[in-house]
């Protein structure tokens, strides 16, 4: 639906963080008179009423018979559809939306391409602008990467660079308007306390290609999750096979022919520099002359938060992996590391995820220490503790990330990395990966603000 359509229903924004505001600024802009509610924690309360709008009242308890009130209820990506009370009013005939819902509908025709994934979406995404940009062309760099789509809603491009959760797939599919492309760099278990179990996140994570139907599909050709689909409505594509784009000896080809060393690209990480594979078949389909494009990734500017290495102090790197919010993406940063004496800081919020596999994989790739902390730290312990103690691994418990931070210095000696992949969301200890991100460069004796920065959102 448009905003247009909202006229003279009764509208509901639930959630105003940096989304929920977003809807907020793009519904006024376009119906000034529309009577909003806004529901919302009580620290929220507080942003609503300075902006001293008329016809906005704030709601900070919810229920089903709050949200049964309301003919359309504009959701933030980070309130689950699975709550019984969205269940039960949703029967009640409230229709829930969301901003990306909103602006697919207002982009219809636009050159939407849309990239997901478990690990690896955002510089994958980010990849993509700059790629784009790098071959002339006018980008918008948005979504789950740090800048809401509706803050965009009226700006224009010559292609949108799209980066989603599995919080935001199905909404495209709402939205009725079908991507230009796809590209899913893989499908692994997360976010189950979101979605409600394993099948409903691959199920979501899968509706950007299943539901939404995108034009083309750029697809990782090893997750099973991805070579098992049948998309008959999409023109499918794979990178990382050995006919196509693929990543070999620390060279991309494309086929046969060798096309670059990446060893010395500013892509940590082998499932980074296997996406790259991914955004240049992309290009490809799209039109662009890929091969030459791919020397342009030697310029591309890392993202923050993302095995991102902030310098070392004392004889001691520092790398800030706040991103990584499964036991996955924490072994991809050891293995980044492998040949380096590490103290890894795991732990944070507890949804639930098997961390055996982890401790199975301590058999062959374990640091030199590991530092729990969070409330899953002590599961995590708890679950390691034998393979720690075969492996010869330094294993402690921290109250805080300051605590883990000096336990992971002292253990270290003055000589390694401190790697701060925590394979677990921030929630309850910090408001986002962000914000921890943040605490843990300051921690260490580096500039937050600076080492925060996401260069590129928005059209350039």
């Amino acid at each position: 639906m448009r905003i247009f359509e909202l006229e003279h229903r009764r509208v509901a924004i639930w959630g105003f963080g940096k989304e929920g505001q977003a809807v907020y600024q793009a519904i006024r802009a376009e119906l000034p008179e529309l009577r909003l509610t806004i529901l919302c924690t009580e620290a929220d309360a507080e942003i609503v009423e300075s902006m001293n709008d008329p016809r906005v009242v704030c709601t900070i308890h919810v229920d089903e018979e709050v949200l049964s009130h309301y003919d359309y209820v504009l959701k933030s990506p980070g309130i689950s559809p699975y709550k019984p009370m969205v269940e039960a009013a949703k029967e009640r005939g409230t229709v829930f939306t969301s901003g990306t819902a909103l602006w697919f509908a207002e982009h219809a025709g636009d050159k939407t391409l849309c990239v997901t994934g478990t690990k690896g979406k955002s510089t994958s995404t980010a990849l993509l602008a700059h790629l784009l940009r790098a071959a002339g062309k006018h980008v918008g760099l948005v979504g789950n990467i740090g800048m809401p789509l509706v803050e965009m809603m009226r700006a224009r491009a010559d292609y949108w660079a799209i980066e989603l959760s599995s919080f935001q797939t199905t909404e495209v599919a709402a939205s009725g308007m079908r991507p230009h492309l796809a590209l899913v760099t893989n499908v692994i278990a997360e976010h189950l306390d979101w979605h409600g179990d394993e099948a409903t996140y691959v199920r979501d994570k899968l509706a950007l290609l299943t539901a939404a139907k995108p034009h083309f599909a750029i697809l990782n050709a090893q997750d099973a999750n991805l070579t098992q689909l049948s998309l008959p409505n999409s023109e499918v594509h794979w990178f990382n096979h050995p006919e196509g784009w693929h990543l070999r000896d620390n060279h991309i080809y494309r086929g046969d022919e060798k096309i670059i060393d990446v060893s010395k690209m500013p892509l940590p990480g082998v499932h980074n520099r296997g996406n790259l594979c991914g955004v240049l078949l992309a290009l490809e389909v799209l039109g662009f002359d890929a091969r030459e494009l791919a020397f342009s990734a030697l310029a591309f500017k890392p993202l923050p938060h993302r095995l991102q290495s902030m310098g070392a102090k004392d004889g001691i790197e520092y790398v800030n992996d706040s991103i990584s919010t499964t036991p996955n993406t924490a072994l991809a940063a050891l293995d980044v590391y492998a040949n380096k004496k590490v103290a890894i800081i795991l732990g944070g919020h507890d949804r639930g995820l098997d961390w055996y596999p982890f401790a199975d994989a301590l058999a062959t790739q374990a640091p030199a220490v590991i530092i729990t902390m969070g409330a899953n730290g002590p599961r995590i312990n708890a679950i390691i503790r034998r393979v720690c103690m075969e492996q010869g691994v330094v294993l402690q418990s921290a109250l805080s990330l300051a605590d883990a931070v000096d336990k992971a210095r002292a253990a270290l000696n003055g000589e390694g990395v401190v790697l701060m992949s925590p394979g677990a969301p921030s929630f309850g200890l910090y408001k986002d990966y962000v914000e921890r991100g943040k605490d843990f460069a300051q921690i260490a004796g580096f500039d937050p603000e600076r080492v925060g920065e996401i260069p590129g959102q928005g059209v350039l």
